[in-house]
């Protein structure tokens, strides 16, 4: 068995909420004992309708969210996360040197030869010249700008990465080439990657196992494959035969 970068066991999860302005908090429960682990070097991904709990589940994961019971084990260094849109996840008023030198200069240990040296290798890890470090995020297109939140999200070291709906906002093109870079990153760096997606087809061509969520429950998961092929609950085969539809129009 791989070892693990990510285990978590009977995880229930929580907010504090108003239901009016002047009623007291009252626990309003978001997710319900999930249990799921992440291998070394594996994709695994998480799919489910918009408020079914994946937001909530990646605050737990990156300790955002701390009201909640059940484990949460790290076997390596929290996560880095990727987000939909590049732009507002990059400081537009600095340029791409800066930008990826900025996780080093908080690590320390680094000398600005060593800073700058380790921003041309990851340049060129994520398909870009080291030319790009003179720009500002406003000068690339939206497929660069994603080349450069994933170069930033590993330039510290990261093995384990989220990647909260990465390719959404860019077209089918540029989906291609970003989905072949996080393949080839996964196996250059070993990574590990929790990739969430409302887009049955891009985890599938991404992916080795998934996990089905909804309304804040795991209600299926395992290998890609037998979870399509061979889908066991009403709301799995609901989501694949609207992703088929969707690819058939």
């Amino acid at each position: 068995m791989a070892d693990r970068v990510l285990e978590v066991e009977g995880l229930n999860a929580w907010y504090m909420v108003k239901k009016t302005p002047f009623s007291p908090k009252e626990k309003k429960v978001v997710l319900h004992d999930l249990s799921f682990y992440i291998e070394e070097n594996e994709i695994l991904g998480l799919v489910g309708e918009s408020g079914c709990g994946k937001s909530s589940l990646c605050k737990v994961i990156l300790g955002m969210l701390n009201s909640y019971d059940g484990t949460v084990k790290h076997y390596t260094k929290r996560p880095q996360v990727v987000f939909q849109d590049p732009f507002g996840s990059l400081n537009p008023v600095k340029r791409v040197g800066w930008i990826l030198e900025e996780p080093l200069r908080l690590a320390g240990g680094y000398t600005k030869e060593e800073r700058q040296k380790k921003v041309c290798e990851m340049l060129e890890a994520v398909g870009l010249s080291t030319e790009y470090r003179k720009r500002y995020p406003r000068e690339l297109s939206g497929g660069q700008r994603q080349r450069i939140s994933i170069a930033a999200a590993l330039i510290s070291g990261a093995k384990f990465i989220i990647a909260d709906e990465p390719v959404s906002a860019l077209d089918v093109t540029v989906q291609a080439q970003i989905l072949d870079l996080l393949l080839k990153l996964k196996q250059e760096f070993g990574l590990s990657i929790l990739f969430i997606s409302h887009d049955l087809n891009v985890v599938y061509q991404l992916c080795s196992r998934v996990l089905v969520m909804q309304k804040g429950r795991i209600v299926e998961q395992g290998d890609i494959d037998d979870i399509y092929d061979h889908p066991k609950e009403a709301y799995t085969k609901e989501l694949l035969d609207a992703a088929m539809a969707f690819d058939e129009e």
